[in-house]
């Protein structure tokens, strides 16, 4: 059945005195979500109450009681649980009694739908193990979805097919189960159900939840799958599509299938959960394996949980890649320190310099090197150049010694 969790905004208990108040749970779904989940809730309420005075429900009447004190029981103390670990105030404890009810729409659900569609004799313990595995799955078995964790696994489906797996002679409730009572009456009463189940979930799946894609998917793909079975199986057609006119069929495709909190909101997107469920539905019928509807609905179920677990783990690795490119150290260039410049001893002050004195003729120049200081190289007496007529007289005298010394 269906089973949105749902996530009542919860004031944060007083603080104690200097201790810090908890922060709040997560605000509210969507308030469709919420009436949906409140019609939901009286839906399965009325007919049980009519299943076990009209229609004929096999079950003990106490069980329906024991069921939901279980579910209530179990969806309570692992919230406690959860909330404790991450820290926060539990989704009970706000909103006064309203937010308490609210709180427990989907556990009631769940209870009375896994108490209604087994039968386990009068071992009224199996059906209460079955209440808490289903329970318990939307605390267990979670993916990332929008940046929160949701549960992606049906609960109602995922307790009966653990009681159908694990205690080999239980069984899901028998056809008559419904309609016992209402068969060989004047009015067509076998049919009335039905059809008052249909009109019912229709207005809800098509109102409130979206999910009449899904719905249409789900039906398209059974009846293909019949045919299929019956031109590659020899199988018989009719007998396989009129499995779609029984009461459980159509309980199972209005409120257990399309529970919103773990089928998927596009449109596209319902239509291929639809179909998957009906397609593995067909596989496992072909290799005789029974209650397979509950068994291709778990299926398809986790193989979305384990789609959304990739897709969270893709965009990890696409957000560190992106934090990495941006966030790269720059390796910084080597300075290469400058050689400090060599110390220039004392005697550096005397080194010579290539003077260049005047040629003796035009024909045979001549290069003396002058001992000069460095700092007198600029000097324009010391290189020749100056106007001084004392200097020209020194350098006329320097020019004759030079030229008797090249001559001898």
């Amino acid at each position: 059945m269906t089973t949105v969790s749902t996530t009542t905004p919860t004031a944060a208990p007083a603080a104690a005195a200097g201790s810090p108040a908890k922060p709040a749970a997560a605000p509210r779904h969507d308030p469709k979500v919420i009436i949906a989940l409140k019609r939901f809730a009286i839906s399965i309420s009325v007919l049980n109450i009519l299943g076990y005075t009209v229609l004929g429900f096999e079950q003990g009447w106490l069980w329906p009681f024991i069921a939901v004190a279980t579910g209530y029981t179990t969806e309570i103390v692992l919230e406690w649980i959860s909330a404790k670990g991450e820290g926060r105030a539990p989704r009970f404890g706000g909103g006064g009694f309203k937010g308490l009810v609210e709180f427990l729409y989907p556990a009631h659900i769940t209870s009375l739908a896994v108490n209604m569609l087994t039968y386990v004799n009068d071992r009224y313990w199996v059906m209460m193990f079955g209440v808490v595995v289903a329970v318990g799955t939307k605390h267990v078995l979670r993916a990332p979805l929008k940046g929160r964790m949701r549960h992606y696994m049906n609960p109602s489906n995922f307790g009966i097919m653990i009681i159908l797996v694990l205690f080999p002679w239980a069984s899901i409730a028998p056809p008559y189960h419904f309609t016992e009572y209402l068969t060989g009456t004047t009015a067509p009463g076998d049919w009335i159900l039905p059809a008052v189940i249909i009109t019912l979930g229709t207005m809800l799946n098509g109102k409130l939840t979206g999910r009449m894609p899904l719905i249409m998917g789900w039906l398209v793909g059974f009846a293909l799958q019949a045919i299929i079975r019956g031109w590659m199986f020899d199988t018989s057609i009719p007998a396989a599509l009129g499995m779609m006119t029984g009461t459980a069929f159509v309980l199972f495709t209005n409120y257990m299938v399309t529970d919103p909190g773990t089928s998927p909101s596009k449109k596209s997107s319902q239509i291929a959960f639809g179909a998957g469920v009906a397609a593995v539905y067909g596989l496992l019928m072909a290799v005789n394996i029974t209650y397979g509807i509950f068994f291709a609905t778990a299926i398809v179920c986790l193989i979305r949980g384990l789609y959304l677990w990739g897709l969270h783990f893709q965009e990890k690795q696409r957000t560190a890649a992106a934090k990495a490119t941006t966030l790269r150290p720059v390796e910084p260039l080597a300075v290469v320190p400058a050689p400090a410049p060599a110390a220039v001893p004392a005697a550096a002050a005397s080194v010579e310099a290539p003077v260049k004195l005047p040629a003796v003729d035009d024909t045979i120049p001549v290069s003396v090197v002058a001992a000069a200081p460095v700092s007198a190289v600029t000097d324009p007496c010391t290189a020749g150049t100056c106007q001084h007529g004392k200097c020209a007289a020194m350098r006329a005298e320097a020019a004759k010694n030079e030229k008797v010394s090249v001559t001898l």
